[in-house]
This record gives structure tokens, C-alpha cells and sequence, in this order.
């Protein structure tokens, strides 16, 4: 059981989860609908364990070449590949079935968006093009969607500015990760950027470019009155810290700096996510 629950990717899903609530709380008026929410967080974990589970079974063979990978579930031998197609494709049905059934038909369709175009689209571009990276942001940034969806029926600019944020995120803690292990993914045939361009040049320019343009997307709820006016500054001074990070990569493209961009874009979000709480308007239990 602890292999089929390593293929969910637990950590990866409680991110996406900690993202679909922020969506849920910012779409929802009046009190807050707690089952609903459950309704929502449920399938959308689903979904998510069974797109993390078909993404490794897709892509098992790479996997195992790779030496931050080869010791996942399928290609460690732990979990059969044929059992970990089903064990993938019965969380997804189960997911769309709860979403439908259990919240509202655009949150389903939205969930079937997702899971088609990160499974359909970015999963095999990433041995086909760099651009994958661009492609995967789309679905990446999907949960705070679904849960607005969930909670208000329909989307808004609010959501839009909760989905531009961590689509521009996405951007330089994927970038480091792949420039961290560029050699791994040049083993598997993975084209990611730091792949096709040794020098790192063009990966460095990427997580610069999309660390500043995060800094005008944080801010944006602070103008929709969505939170009050001291998340502006709050969200400037990470966005600095994040932006001082990635200067740093782009002066000296070494392992070390990008394990700090990646450092820095893991506390990043849950950090900004704080922040929005705790200047929104109404309150949590309003």
C-alpha cells in the first residue's frame, strides 16, 4: 500500500490542494459551504493521485534511467505496471465521478481539462520539446480554477489572478528543478530547457523573466479588493526575496544557486497563500 500511495505523490497533492482551497475560499459568498469544500478537496485529490500515477506509468521507461527517479514504484519493481494503469485510471474515474455528482458540472469538465491536457498534452512533449514546460504550466495552474468553480459556479477575474499567479510560478521552480538535474533528464530523453541548451543561459533568462512578472500578478488581489491593502507589501517582499534568488542564478548558473530558487519557490506560495487569508475579506468563518 505505501508503493500505490507513492505514486499518488503525496507532497505534489497536498500543494495542488493547499491551491484548490484558496480558490474554493476567495469563489465562495456567505458562510462557508464546509461539505462542499470536502466535496471539492476529495476529488480533486483524486485526480490528481490518478494523473501523478498514469504520468509515472507513461513514463516508467524514462524513469528508470534517470537516478532521481528509478527507485519510484514501476520501475523500482515495487507496483506491476498493468496495476498501476488501473490503480491510475480508477482514482481518475472516481475523481470526475465525485466532482460531478458531489460539487458542479464546470468543476468536473474543468477537472477533465486538466487531467487531458497534462496527460494527453505534456507528458509526451516532454521527450518531444522544451516548450512541454509551457504547455504543463496550463494544467499546473488548474486547481485554484477548480476550486472557484466549486464554490461560485462560474469563473471570474478573481480566479484568473489566482490562476496567472501560479502559472508564473510554476516557471522558475521548474526550471531549477530541471537545471538541477539536467544530466538525468539527458539520460531519459527529457528535452527539458537546460537539456537542449547546456549553457544555461536561456534557463536562467526564463527564471528571471517569470520571477519578475510574478511580482505585478502577486499584486493583483490587493487591487480587486479581494484582500486588504497590507498583502501589497507583504507580496512585494516575497516577490524581492523570490526575485533576489533568481538574480543570483542568472550571475552564476551553479547547482547550488538553483537549489535556491527552488528553496525560495517552495516557501514562496504557501507564504503569499498566508498572506491573502490573512488580509481577506470576509473572514474565514464568515
Amino acid at each position: 500500500m505505501r508503493a500505490y500511495l507513492e505514486l499518488t505523490k503525496p507532497r505534489i497533492t497536498w500543494l495542488i490542494l493547499m491551491s484548490t482551497g484558496i480558490g474554493f475560499y476567495f469563489g465562495h459568498s456567505g458562510p462557508l459551504d464546509w461539505a462542499l469544500l470536502a466535496h471539492c478537496l476529495l476529488g480533486t485529490a483524486l485526480i490528481a493521485s490518478g494523473t501523478a500515477t498514469l504520468n509515472q506509468w507513461y513514463e516508467r521507461g524514462a524513469d528508470a534511467l534517470m537516478r532521481r527517479t528509478a527507485a519510484r514504484p514501476i520501475p523500482s519493481g515495487r507496483v506491476p505496471a498493468r496495476n498501476a494503469l488501473l490503480f491510475g485510471i480508477a482514482l481518475l474515474v472516481a475523481g470526475e465521478v465525485e466532482l460531478a455528482l458531489g460539487v458542479n458540472a464546470l468543476t468536473a469538465w474543468l477537472g477533465l481539462f486538466t487531467i487531458a491536457s497534462y496527460l494527453l498534452l505534456y507528458t509526451p512533449l516532454k521527450q518531444k520539446t522544451w516548450w512541454s514546460t509551457t504547455v504543463g504550466a496550463f494544467p499546473g495552474a488548474m486547481p485554484p480554477l477548480l476550486g472557484f468553480a466549486a464554490a461560485r459556479g462560474q469563473l471570474t477575474a478573481e480566479s484568473w489572478v489566482l490562476f496567472a499567479i501560479i502559472f508564473l510560478w510554476q516557471f522558475p521552480h521548474f526550471y531549477a528543478i530541471a537545471w538541477m538535474y539536467r544530466e538525468d533528464y539527458g539520460r531519459a530523453g527529457i528535452r527539458m530547457l537546460p537539456v537542449v541548451e547546456p549553457d544555461g543561459r536561456s534557463t536562467a533568462r526564463q527564471v528571471l523573466a517569470f520571477s519578475i512578472l510574478l511580482i505585478p500578478a502577486s499584486l493583483l488581489p490587493g487591487f480587486l479588493s479581494m484582500t486588504s491593502h497590507w498583502y501589497l507589501a507583504a507580496a512585494l517582499v516575497l516577490g524581492a526575496l523570490f526575485l533576489r534568488a533568481a538574480l543570483r542564478l542568472s550571475r552564476e548558473r551553479s547547482a547550488l544557486n538553483a537549489r535556491g530558487v527552488l528553496k525560495a519557490s517552495v516557501m514562496y506560495l504557501p507564504l503569499l497563500y498566508l498572506a491573502l487569508l490573512a488580509g481577506s475579506r470576509p473572514g474565514l468563518f464568515q
